[in-house]
C-alpha cells in the first residue's frame, strides 16, 4: 500500500473550512477530475470522474466527523483507494489541513503527490473564496448554511 500526505495552512477558520469540505457536492469545485459528486444518503456518494481521459462512474463513500473535523472516504475498485482529511485550528482565522491518500496503485514519479498538492491548494482556495463572498453578502458562510439546513430538516 502506498501512502501520500500533504499538510498546509489556510487563511480560513477551521470550522468554516470543514463545513465547506464536508459537502460532497463541492468536490468538483476543487478536484478537476471529479465531474459529479451526488450524495445518495448516509455516507454513499455517486461520483463521475475523468480518469486517464475516460469518464468513469461509480459509488464512493464519505464519512464526516464534525467533532474531530475529519473526513474519511474511499471507492471500490482495483486500486483500493481511500483517504482521510483532518483540520485543526491554527489561530482564530487560520487552519491546518492534512490530507492522506492510500492506494495499492504505484504511480510513476511524483504524479500522485503533485496532484494531491494541487488539489489541497484548490480546496483551500475555493473554501476561502466562498467564505469571503458569503461574509461580504452577510450570509455567514458555510457554517451558517449548515446551521440553517439543520434547523429546516
Amino acid at each position: 500500500m502506498t501512502e501520500y500526505r500533504h499538510t498546509v495552512t489556510a487563511d480560513i477558520p477551521a470550522d468554516e473550512l470543514f463545513a465547506f469540505l464536508s459537502h460532497p457536492e463541492n468536490l468538483p469545485r476543487y478536484f478537476p477530475e471529479m465531474k459529479v459528486a451526488e450524495p445518495k444518503g448516509g455516507d454513499s456518494v455517486h461520483v463521475e470522474a475523468e480518469v486517464h481521459g475516460e469518464r468513469v462512474a461509480g459509488e464512493a463513500w464519505l464519512h464526516t466527523d464534525p467533532a474531530a473535523r475529519s473526513l474519511t472516504w474511499g471507492a471500490e475498485g482495483p486500486d483500493d483507494y481511500h483517504g482521510e482529511l483532518r483540520i485543526r485550528d491554527d489561530g482564530p482565522a487560520s487552519s491546518e489541513i492534512t490530507v492522506t491518500l492510500h492506494s495499492v496503485r504505484q504511480a510513476d514519479g511524483d504524479e500522485v503527490q503533485q496532484g494531491l498538492e494541487r488539489t489541497v491548494a484548490a480546496m483551500t482556495h475555493a473554501a476561502s473564496a466562498d467564505a469571503d463572498v458569503e461574509a461580504a453578502e452577510g450570509q455567514g458562510g458555510w457554517t451558517s448554511y449548515d446551521d440553517k439546513r439543520d434547523t429546516s430538516s
